[in-house]
Formats: structure tokens, C-alpha cells, sequence
């Protein structure tokens, strides 16, 4: 199968790392004109040039996605540098995680802005686009939690499985216009937080070993990786995911006990 993406402008927010560089890196590869979005200049330039060594173009914007004025100035930028957004990939967020009791109102609120309303406030923005030109595709990347959450696994998990719901209603009202929205759920996928979580809990083991402990509990034996996550956004990006929407993908190795 020819996944191709060619012409088609990607946004993906979160894209300076892990799931996000390996997504714009695939699409890319698929001829798509992508822009990555993260709030750190540093980690976007150095993700930029990442991909240039293999000959890959992608524009960087520093956005924090949990204000709505940095969301609509940097949709703006796009805009006029790239053109009208075919594809978005709402990637942004943190897993934060501790006992209810615990959690302020404040930390709701951020742990909201950032994943729940920037989905909300970037796909209304490219939702009128998308409409007029009778084809769309938005992917919201949320975690397995969304559908199984444990105890003490808030806040991520309650926004998680509101964006779960959010894709739902999206994902009705879109289908008449071409506009399809799935979201696709992180389980253990090998990423930079889970280097950072090595080098802070296990400097003595290697990486190797840690990652394989992880994943004592997914039924194939070992962690994902990011560009395994990928290659299914660009399928779902692409013209070839032409009858997939409304659906919440575990991408987890089989770990969920929720299919």
C-alpha cells in the first residue's frame, strides 16, 4: 500500500520529542508540509535539524498550546506560511498522576487547558477550513487510561477520557464534511520522558533492562516504539484512512485490559 500525504499541511502539537518528532518525521517522509509545535525554542531547532540531516523539511513554532492566544497567533503563522491545515495532531501534554485527594484546583485546571481545551481550541480553529474544503483528518493522542484508569492516575486520565468523548462528538459532526477524528492511545511507548524516568530512578540499570522490566505486563513482550505510533497516525492522516473515524486505538501491545 502507497501511504502518501503529498501537499497536505500537518500540524502536530508536542512535536519536538518522541511520538511528535517521529510523527512529523513519517509524515514527512509522505511528502506532507509539517509544522511542529512545542513551547521550548531549543528542543524544537534541535528536532529541526534532526530531521534536515536526512533531508527533511519541517517549520517549527513555539506555541504554549494551554493558552488560547499563543493557539490563535501561532494558527496564524501557519496559515500564511503554509497554508489552510489538512491534518492535526493534538499530541500536547504530560502524564500527571497522584492520589485524588491531592490534586488542587489549579492543577485540574492545568492539566485541562493543556490537553483537553487545546485540542478543543486547535480543531476549532482548522475546523471551518476543513469543512469548506470537504476533507480533514484530526488525530487526538491520549493514553489507554482514557478507557481503564487506575487509582491515583488523575488528572490525566479524567482529561484523557474527556478527549476520548471529544472525538466522539467531533467525529459525528465531521462525517458529513469529510472531517475524520480518531484519537489513538499511548500505552508504554519508548519516549524521552521514559529516559528521563531511567536516568532518575534506575542509573545503574541500562536502558535496555529497564524498558524490558516495564513491559513485563504487555502481552507482546516489550515497550513500543514511537515510530510504530506513527506509522498508524499517517495511515489515519492519509487519504488511504478514508473510512476510520470515531475510534479510540489502543496502541499498547495489548496491555489494556478495554479494547
Amino acid at each position: 500500500m502507497n501511504i502518501t500525504m503529498k501537499d497536505r499541511v500537518a500540524v502536530i502539537t508536542g512535536g519536538s520529542k518522541g511520538i511528535g518528532v517521529a510523527v512529523a518525521r513519517r509524515f514527512a517522509e509522505s511528502g506532507a508540509k509539517v509544522a511542529i509545535l512545542a513551547r521550548g525554542a531549543e528542543s524544537l531547532a534541535a528536532a529541526r535539524q534532526s530531521l534536515a540531516e536526512d533531508k527533511l523539511e519541517v517549520h517549527d513554532y513555539v506555541c504554549d498550546v494551554s493558552k488560547a492566544d499563543d493557539i490563535a497567533r501561532t494558527h496564524a503563522r501557519i496559515i500564511k506560511d503554509l497554508g489552510s491545515v489538512d491534518v492535526l495532531v493534538n499530541n500536547a501534554g504530560t502524564s500527571r498522576t497522584m492520589a485524588f485527594e491531592g490534586i488542587t484546583d489549579d492543577i485540574w485546571q492545568e492539566d485541562f487547558d493543556l490537553k483537553l481545551f487545546a485540542a478543543i481550541r486547535f480543531s476549532r480553529l482548522v475546523w471551518g477550513d476543513m469543512k469548506e474544503r470537504k476533507w480533514g483528518r484530526i488525530i487526538n493522542v491520549l493514553n489507554t487510561g482514557a478507557k481503564a484508569p487506575p487509582a491515583a492516575s488523575a488528572p490525566t486520565t479524567v482529561s484523557r477520557a474527556a478527549g476520548m468523548a471529544l472525538t466522539k462528538v467531533m467525529a459525528g459532526e465531521g462525517g458529513p464534511h469529510n472531517i475524520l477524528v480518531n484519537a489513538m492511545l499511548v500505552g508504554l511507548i519508548v519516549s524521552d520522558q521514559w529516559v528521563k524516568r531511567h536516568a532518575a530512578t534506575a542509573p545503574d540499570t541500562d536502558f535496555e533492562t529497564f524498558t524490558h522490566n516495564l513491559a513485563k505486563g504487555v502481552p507482546l513482550g516489550r515497550m513500543g516504539t514511537a515510530e510504530e505510533f506513527a506509522n498508524l497516525a499517517c495511515f489515519l492522516a492519509s487519504e488511504q484512512g478514508s473510512y476510520i473515524t470515531g475510534t479510540a486505538i489502543n496502541v499498547d501491545g495489548g496491555r489494556s485490559p478495554v479494547v
